[in-house]
């Protein structure tokens, strides 16, 4: 696992799209019971090389109802984006993940991790990907849809702040989903 991890990390396939440069992040180890299939790294998070290191993941920490250590203790909970780089910026927002990190790195990751019970699929990206056809024509009818998934998958919107509307428009999602999540980590976690 270290060695492919390592290989990960010193990849250089999109450096010539990328606007900061090559700095995949990705945190895995063979004993995780999930994982957090993300889009990709924002600026913040760039900077820091640390997953999930800002409001998002803050955000992400409260709605999965986990610590800081539980959440950062690779043992437990692997993070592994898209897109390994952060892509640059659009009109809206971020770029889209780079697409080759997916069919690149993704399986001969998952493939190290045989413990994985969950996999939480966070944003269209990630969904689209791993859900296949099974995934519903919209995010929101996908999350809405989510019991189709378990005990495999629970997908998520994007926890960004800029999201705030979704989630003030789709109430459900903080009463129906989170909790069903957060009572499934915790079993899980329970249980490592």
């Amino acid at each position: 696992m270290e060695r492919f991890l390592s290989e990960i990390r010193s990849c250089q396939v999109c450096k010539a799209y990328l606007p900061l440069g090559p700095r995949p992040i990705v945190a895995a180890h063979p004993k995780a019971r999930i994982i957090i299939i993300g889009q990709a790294p924002g600026t913040k998070v760039h900077e820091t090389g640390i997953p999930w290191d800002d409001l998002s993941g803050r955000q992400l920490r409260k709605w999965l109802n986990i610590s800081d250590p539980d959440f950062y203790d690779e043992s437990k909970v692997a993070l592994m984006p898209m897109g390994f780089c952060y892509p640059g910026r659009g009109k809206g927002g971020d770029l889209p993940p780079r697409p080759e990190c997916a069919p690149l790195w993704h399986n001969g990751l998952l493939e190290k991790m045989t413990h994985l019970e969950l996999i939480i699929l966070i944003g269209n990206y990630a969904q689209n990907y791993y859900l296949g056809k099974s995934a519903k024509r919209t995010l929101t009818e996908t999350v809405k849809c989510y019991r189709e998934f378990l005990p495999k998958y629970i997908p998520l919107p994007h926890p960004s702040p800029r999201n705030r509307f979704w989630q003030t428009k789709n109430p459900w999602f903080q009463t129906e989903v989170v909790p069903v999540l957060q009572d499934r980590v915790a079993q899980i976690l329970q249980n490592w």
